[in-house]
């Protein structure tokens, strides 16, 4: 990279850096109660960054909230607890007890009711057990077109639920912050961010992030035309099956049985980011859960979803 393109660079994300620190200290300055929500792929690594920035060198001053379904990646769960230790951080893990109790799983339930109550009803119970007035997600606009209509405040109605019809404007940088009883409100940092922009910053700030992103050889099967990687013993093969130890990578992480690998060969931050000016493919085309049709986000958001 030449120097002109290294300065260009470093413009657009400080622009983008200056916006999202301004984000975290108003929600941090106009609401009660605020909560990180933590999903611990690259766009949580960079909102934490960002929050870390917000507040130095005082420490984050509200917690940071995973909500945990059991079917994480191992590596996420050891990059998870790792970052809490390193940063100090006010970890706060919820999984849905009953779901728990009743064993669901994606193969038990089918992967729709599987999220809902593993991760909407989750989230829901879990802000509602916090009494959190706002949560700061790591959602960026240019991800899913439901997430394209999304404000950087975010309103949210009793339970959690989400119009997008009914969203305040946005003038400036004038919040209206006001809620009413059982209204919440979500912020979202990184809106304006691409996925580029997200290693980019990466890249500048060199910012550790799961090693699931980097590409190796690892456990896999391929099922309906994708490749699933293998991570412990609980997936169900079917019958012809077969465990093949393939080159992958991630560009999306999320629970395991849901999120198919990608064949890049990028095995560092540079090698992703020059493999992303090259590829026509969206990020979140590995997330199972979303090929449910062009409305499912969007649903999934309406009920109190991330």
């Amino acid at each position: 990279m030449n120097s002109k393109s290294s300065r260009d660079e470093d413009a657009v994300l400080d622009a983008l850096e200056a916006e999202a620190i301004w984000m975290i200290r108003e929600a941090a300055s106009a609401f009660q109660k605020p909560v990180i929500l933590y999903s611990i792929g690259k766009d949580s690594t960079v909102l934490l960054r960002l929050a870390v920035k917000a507040f130095a060198p005082a420490p984050v001053p509200f917690p940071v909230l995973h909500i945990d379904t059991t079917w994480k990646f191992k590596e996420m769960i050891k990059f998870r607890d790792d970052t809490a230790r390193t940063n100090n951080l006010d970890l706060v893990v919820h999984t849905n007890p009953d779901g728990r109790g009743d064993k669901i799983t994606p193969f038990t339930h089918g992967a729709d009711e599987y999220t809902r109550l593993m991760k909407t009803v989750a989230l829901r119970a879990a802000l509602d057990v916090g009494e959190y007035d706002v949560a700061l997600g790591g959602a960026r606009r240019d991800e899913e077109r439901s997430r394209a209509k999304e404000r950087m405040f975010s309103l949210r109605e009793p339970g959690h639920a989400w119009d997008p019809s009914s969203q305040r404007p946005e003038f400036w940088h004038t919040v209206n912050s006001t809620l009413k009883p059982g209204q919440t409100m979500r912020a979202f940092p990184i809106s304006n961010w691409t996925e580029l922009d997200v290693w980019k910053y990466i890249r500048r700030e060199k910012l550790d992030v799961v090693p699931l992103y980097f590409s190796k050889e690892r456990p896999t099967i391929e099922r309906n035309g994708q490749l699933i990687m293998i991570d412990d013993d609980r997936y169900p093969l079917e019958p012809g099956e077969e465990i093949v130890n393939r080159r992958i990578r991630f560009r999306t992480l999320g629970c395991y049985p849901l999120t198919a690998a990608d064949t890049g060969e990028a095995a560092s931050v540079d090698e992703i980011i020059d493999e992303l000016t090259r590829s026509t493919t969206s990020e979140r085309s590995g997330r199972l859960i979303d090929g449910k049709g062009a409305s499912s986000m969007e649903r999934k958001k309406h009920e109190g979803y991330f």
